[in-house]
């Protein structure tokens, strides 16, 4: 349920709505809009529209009746935007975000890092714990990583984001990390999200590999329900039958998203091509569809790289990009910082 208050309503009468919500066994949130202020009452327990519209400075109660009520459009008409070390993320700005796919030693992640930071990138991505489809496969560096790749962004002042796995590892996470990201195989991890709806800190929630767009945004409400209201969509490709490329990007899903949603949505076109030459013009095709953000992998030297070497970009590749980007983003009325 959402109640919209009247234009100009005083704090006294927003205090006791929101008194009158927990009084009625629901959770407030409250979102304050350019002209009026909007109240979601999140919860169980059935309650009377009218209860509500009988309180002083109330202009108007909605029943919501799409599942997801903090993640919809009902709820905040404005876009949100999420701030990350001088990089947006929301309403007209594209937000970048590039690395490589995993932390691999010291040089290798310094050298991304300087690579990054010449590239006019504000954060960096990079693995520590990699889920992997294959035990055999590399699993990352672990906590080693996480130290590696803090040294090499404070060196170059950049942020981070990574992935964290499950919730043990949290607490480590919020020493090293400034964004922290569920992967496509987490989303639906709902005691994970929990866990990060408590936290002080952005969550990048990648869509799962066969998700609807309306089990992602049910996913999202978790985190935003528990009070973490800094949340990222991530469309990194879905799963079809097609099979000439990694996944099937869904580019279809930046447009629903932000008509259903005030949430950002970024596109991560490398896992979602899986194909170096794929990335770039994905890129540009999610940002000619309006996304707030992409997410790339860069790498110094993709050959010998231990996981993703082959939808890597070469870092000449992702400067040229960066230029593209920066011509393409006016046509659509976006920013590129």
């Amino acid at each position: 349920m959402i109640i919209i208050m009247r234009h100009g309503a005083s704090k006294e009468q927003i205090r006791k709505v929101l008194d009158f919500i927990k009084l009625k066994n629901r959770q407030p949130h409250m979102s304050k809009g350019e002209t009026h202020t909007v109240i979601g009452a999140v919860g169980e327990a059935c309650i009377d529209p009218r209860e509500f519209e009988l309180l002083e400075g109330v202009k108007e109660v909605i029943k919501v009746s799409s599942s997801y009520k903090l993640a919809s459009r009902v709820f905040q008409q404005e876009d949100s935007v999420v701030e990350v070390n001088g990089e947006k993320f929301g309403a007209n700005n594209i937000g970048l975000i590039a690395g490589p796919c995993t932390i691999e030693s010291e040089e290798q992640i310094f050298a991304c890092a300087k690579e990054m930071s010449e590239s006019n990138v504000k954060i960096i991505r990079g693995g520590a714990f990699k889920p992997r489809t294959s035990p055999y496969s590399f699993q990352g560096l672990g906590l080693e990583g996480l130290k590696l790749i803090r040294a090499a962004a404070d060196k170059y002042n950049l942020a981070i984001t990574s992935e964290v796995m499950e919730i043990s590892q949290i607490p480590m996470f919020l020493d090293y990390v400034d964004i922290l990201q569920v992967g496509a195989r987490n989303m639906q991890n709902f005691n994970l999200l929990k866990e990060l709806s408590k936290i002080n800190k952005p969550v990048i929630l990648k869509r799962g590999l066969s998700a609807t767009i309306n089990e992602w945004l049910m996913a999202a409400e978790y985190i935003l329900a528990g009070g973490n209201r800094q949340v990222i969509l991530c469309e990194r490709g879905i799963r079809t039958f097609e099979v000439a490329t990694r996944n099937t990007l869904d580019l279809c899903a930046i447009p629903v998203i932000k008509k259903l949603s005030h949430l950002p949505i970024i596109v991560d076109p490398s896992h979602g091509t899986g194909l170096r030459d794929k990335v770039v013009p994905m890129s540009l095709a999610s940002t000619a569809a309006g996304c707030d953000g992409l997410i790339i992998e860069v790498h110094n030297n993709p050959e010998c790289a231990l996981c993703d070497g082959a939808q890597s970009l070469y870092p000449e590749q992702f400067r040229q990009l960066y230029k593209q980007l920066k011509q393409l983003a006016p046509v659509v009325n976006k920013t590129i910082r």
